[in-house]
């Protein structure tokens, strides 16, 4: 690709992470904070505080400052995989959730959540009250990822769990997220935030709240194919067979075979990824070997470990 092709992309896809954060920050601010169903990660850790507080920390301002250490112990660890979109997709992130809130100086006009149709909502529909934050908040969330960007928090902190403790970050993000969710219902239970619903009410209500996000998240990534089959033909196959094995933590599998116009024999690299990973694995591709061949097929479901059933 020519660098002004590459401008315009990475301008898109600032464009559309900038949009997935306006999107999930409506969730999060409009409906999520005042329904007190927390979504657990560093966004539901700040909305705890901003209870604890009697909302004196707005969360946006907490989301912000909780991410920062995160973000710097992120790239000490990890080098520069949470770069410049990570820093942007949080502070953004932040940002539009004190604005739409109006906790934002000089913006105590907009307040989103006192429109008259978020407070019906919440006063007689409750169930559809939060399954709208939890629908924004997966929507927003997807839109981020799918553009290549993140909002750090767990992410951050599920990458170098993998790293130092071998712990898979689905399931680091799972602990961090079962914490908080519990750490948030005590909080409310203790302060008597509940209001007519008890604390463990609203902690199921989070627990769906995870459910629905996430599986957005994935739809929104995956589409009808969560997963891809990889083949990849290189001079470099070991290296990149490592790569996968160390970097992405899936396994691969090695088949000899010989090139038919050039009468040369080599390994191909056979592995299943998610769609999610598959830019990583071509990112390592591409630098272990420029001219490695790529095929890159769909796949409906793939049974096996480290891999969810589709039903």
């Amino acid at each position: 690709m020519t660098a002004k092709i590459l401008k315009k992309q990475a301008i898109l896809e600032y464009f559309f992470i900038t949009i997935g954060a306006a999107v999930m920050a409506i969730g999060i601010g409009v409906f999520l904070v005042d329904a007190k169903v927390v979504p657990g990660g560093v966004s539901g850790l700040s909305m705890t505080i901003y209870y604890l507080t009697d909302g004196k920390l707005p969360v946006g301002v907490m989301i912000w400052i909780l991410n920062l250490p995160l973000y710097l112990w992120g790239i000490k660890e990890l080098g520069k995989t949470f770069g410049i979109r990570t820093f942007y997709g949080f502070t953004l992130n932040s940002l539009f959730i004190d604005l739409f809130r109006g906790d934002m100086p000089g913006f105590g006009f907009i307040r989103l959540q006192n429109s008259r149709t978020v407070v019906e909502l919440a006063k007689y529909d409750f169930f559809f009250y939060v399954l709208i934050g939890a629908t924004l908040l997966g929507l927003g969330l997807g839109i981020i990822f799918k553009f290549k960007g993140t909002t750090g928090g767990s992410d951050i902190v599920a990458a170098i769990m993998q790293k130092k403790f071998g712990v898979k970050p689905g399931q680091a993000i799972m602990l961090i997220d079962f914490f908080v969710i519990a750490s948030a219902g005590l909080c409310i239970e203790m302060k008597g935030l509940s209001g007519s619903k008890t604390a463990l009410t609203l902690t199921l209500y989070a627990l769906l709240l995870l459910l629905v996000s996430s599986n957005l998240v994935d739809i929104l990534l995956d589409g009808f194919d969560y997963a891809k089959m990889v083949y990849i033909i290189s001079d470099n196959s070991d290296a990149i067979a490592d790569a996968i094995v160390n970097d992405l933590s899936r396994g691969a599998t090695a088949l000899k075979a010989r090139g038919i116009y050039t009468n040369v024999e080599r390994e191909i690299i056979f592995t299943s990824v998610t769609n999610k990973e598959l830019s990583k694995l071509l990112e390592i591709t591409k630098e272990l070997d420029p001219h490695a061949f790529v095929i890159i097929n769909n796949v409906h479901e793939v049974l096996g470990k480290g891999f969810r059933r589709r039903f």
